[in-house]
């Protein structure tokens, strides 16, 4: 079973059925909304892996947690639902995946809301994951919830 991409369809099926999943709630609601989403996406992971792959920290002692964890796929899956905004987390996120190791994580998933995809293709976000590709062999992947779209996701090598 590739993981990643069932917690992906997981993610997708949730986000459908999501009330008001893609309405921007703001400060307070939602991230209540975002965090009550989590915790079920974490719930139906664990059920249908028999394995809870979530919340690892994987880079040491500093206490930095990754959303996702798949150590033999070598993958790392942030849920970002605020990477459209100009202030998200996906700097911090990479670094994260940085910080495994080269030979733990091999490629990092946003699942993010539509608007993901536009804001990791201005040219300071391109930059950083070209960087990221070029010096530590680091692949990102940028996928919106809630987009009719089809998802592949390959398996690292």
């Amino acid at each position: 079973m590739n993981y990643t991409t069932r917690l992906i369809e997981i993610a997708q099926t949730l986000a459908a059925d999501w009330p008001r999943f893609m309405e921007r709630l703001g400060p307070g609601h939602g991230d209540r909304a975002t965090w009550a989403y989590m915790q079920k996406l974490e719930e139906l992971a664990t059920a249908e892996f028999n394995e809870d792959f979530s919340e690892k920290c994987i880079s040491g002692n500093n206490g930095l947690r990754v959303d996702f964890y798949f150590p033999d796929e070598k993958t790392v899956v942030e849920v970002a639902m605020g990477l459209r905004n100009s202030n998200s987390e996906f700097e911090r996120d990479i670094l994260k995946a940085l910080m495994a190791g080269e030979e733990s994580v091999k490629r990092l998933v946003f699942l993010t809301k539509p608007g993901g995809i536009a804001r990791t293709n201005c040219p300071s976000a391109r930059a950083i994951i070209d960087w990221a590709q070029r010096i530590h062999d680091l692949t990102v992947n940028v996928i919106e919830l809630g987009v009719a779209a089809e998802t592949i996701i390959d398996e690292p090598e």
